[in-house]
């Protein structure tokens, strides 16, 4: 997806044109953020990167979210229920374990995760230089392990009311960005807010950005050859560190994508408000504000929009008997989510389209940027596998033997545990995750990193059937080279030489005299195999005479006629 790059004036002057205006009554955003996990020590094997986080003293901010379905029956809620339903039995296994079967067994727990922290309450952001801040109450901060998987994935809500649809789309474009793309003229990061600042439950100052610092930045690339992520991301995330600093931790991460964290976005407008198609391109492709007559990419670009990009089972009807209308819209990268604020259906937060958001939504959203994730994860290792690979080194070849055989078993792990091509048998859910998925281009990436796999695997057997070659290749060598002395100790044991009537002692020098020498023979026939093999061959070659083709006979001219 193209970013569009928009100068401050430019957004004013877009503002001037009537975008402002129109105003979004609700607001809602959910970003993730997948990165990949390294331990501390990156010859360590680490299954289970939860259990290390629970580990990590009190200044951890990170606790455990409790299970509503380990818990009290009469705590459990009506939206915890459609939340489970929602999914197929293998989906459900997976999300929320396999239940407690027979009384007093042990609880078969999910395979993922969920920690949370609360220290932070509003986000205040000043999207460009000379802008008035803007406040947004923060929902939930969490982060999903998956137990096998070098992944975490950081979910990171928030909301705010009565905003003008200019500032949501400078929002959708600006916030979620872990790194700046440039710089502008006046030193503002390129694509950032020009500043972001964490607050917390007091009203104090956690945590502050650093887009702006472009030294810090630059040094980081010339340096660690990896980009650096802004402070008050890597606050947020604190006790891990990213990979390529100098801090200390048990937990390193690493970016998987480029600097943009997959978003998802609810906005209910107002009933007098109309969006436009340019609108709905725009939250689309998250691609900032602009005028709302105007597309911000070519026409001849966007003629398949409506059908590739949005998902208008209940867009343009006014029936109001069953779902209000809404249309929901994905580049991969983006879910959106519009509607009326003015139906109470649809902005309910416990049973109506904005709990679906919240809940069952960002589960298929959660899940579709997992398989990503995941598989981007395996094509780095393989990749960084196959870079120490030295077929002539045997220690990196039984390293390269031993990193293949662990990401198979992984990869038929994730394949057997994780992957799912439809998650829901709702037509809604399964046909988001279905538009997700599509734009993310999975089922190509997963044939890719299955086909990559299998040629390891295929090196591996290769070059253990070169090596067991090899070996029988030696033996026969050995063998043959033996029958000489077996055939000398068959004739001496024929009693020719009337040697069993001497002492013991003369005997076992003897046997001593033809041990030694036929143990030395076979150690350097064993050394010297490959060469012997190569003379035993050119010795029975029988086809070694060229080739003579026979003389042609003259033929006896013709009679001539008399």
């Amino acid at each position: 997806m193209l970013d569009e790059v928009r100068t401050a004036d430019q957004i004013r002057q877009d503002t001037q044109q009537g975008v402002a205006e129109k105003r979004i009554q609700t607001f809602r955003q959910i970003l993730l953020w997948p990165i990949q996990l390294v331990p501390e020590n990156n010859a360590t094997i680490v299954e289970d990167y939860a259990a290390i986080l629970e580990t990590l003293g009190p200044d951890n901010p990170w606790y455990e979210i409790a299970d509503e379905f380990t818990g009290d029956p009469k705590d459990f809620q009506q939206r915890h229920y459609s939340e489970f339903v929602t999914f197929l039995p293998p989906v459900q296994r997976l999300l929320y374990g396999s239940g407690r079967g027979k009384p007093g067994s042990v609880c078969a727990e999910s395979p993922i995760k969920a920690f949370r922290r609360s220290d932070v309450a509003k986000i205040r952001i000043t999207l460009s230089a000379g802008a008035a801040p803007l406040e947004l109450d923060v929902t939930h901060i969490d982060l999903y392990f998956f137990y096998e998987i070098d992944v975490a994935i950081l979910a990171f809500e928030v909301h705010a009311s009565d905003l003008p649809l200019v500032t949501v789309q400078d929002l959708m474009f600006r916030l979620g960005r872990t790194y700046p793309a440039y710089w502008e003229e006046n030193g503002s990061g390129g694509h950032c807010p020009d500043k972001v600042e964490f607050i917390g439950n007091d009203g104090g100052v956690l945590a502050v950005s650093d887009h702006n610092d472009q030294a810090k930045f630059l040094a980081q690339v010339c340096l660690k050859r990896s980009a650096r992520v802004a402070s008050h991301w890597q606050f947020l995330l604190h006790p891990l560190v990213p990979h390529h600093s100098d801090l200390p931790g048990q937990i390193r991460y690493k970016q998987l994508e480029y600097s943009r964290m997959p978003q998802m976005d609810f906005l209910a407008a107002s009933a007098g408000t109309a969006l436009t198609r340019a609108d709905y391109v725009r939250l689309a492709f998250a691609s900032g504000p602009g005028s709302c007559d105007e597309l911000p990419f070519s026409e001849s670009h966007l003629t398949s929009f409506e059908s590739a990009f949005c998902y208008d089972r209940y867009y343009g009807q006014h029936n109001g008997v069953e779902w209000p209308e809404s249309r929901y819209m994905s580049c991969g990268h983006t879910l959106v989510v519009t509607g009326n604020a003015d139906n109470p259906f649809f902005t309910d937060i416990n049973h109506g389209c904005q709990n679906s958001f919240r809940h069952e939504h960002f589960l298929v959203f959660l899940l579709a940027h997992f398989h990503k994730a995941a598989l981007l994860m395996f094509s780095d290792q393989l990749t960084e596998a196959m870079s120490r690979l030295d077929a002539h080194d045997k220690s990196a070849v039984l390293s390269f033997r031993m990193a293949s055989r662990r990401a198979l078993e992984t990869f038929l792990r994730f394949t057997h545990r994780y992957w799912f091509h439809s998650v829901s048998n709702q037509t809604q859910a399964r046909e988001l995750f279905t538009l997700c998925r599509s734009h993310l281009e999975l089922d190509r990436l997963y044939d890719d990193i299955r086909q990559e796999i299998q040629e390891m695997s295929e090196f591996l057997e290769n070059e253990a059937l070169r090596r067991q070659n090899d070996t029988m290749t030696r033996l026969t060598v050995v063998t043959t080279l033996g029958l000489i002395g077996t055939t000398v100790t068959g004739f001496l044991g024929m009693n020719v030489l009337a040697w069993a009537d001497e002492p013991l002692p003369w005997r076992i020098w003897a046997f001593l005299a033809v041990l030694i020498p036929t143990i030395l023979l076979t150690l350097l026939t064993i050394v010297n195999s490959r060469s012997l093999s190569n003379f035993m061959e050119r010795l029975s070659d029988t086809e070694r005479t060229k080739n003579v083709r026979p003389k042609r006979q003259k033929r006896a001219p013709p009679p001539r006629n008399n």
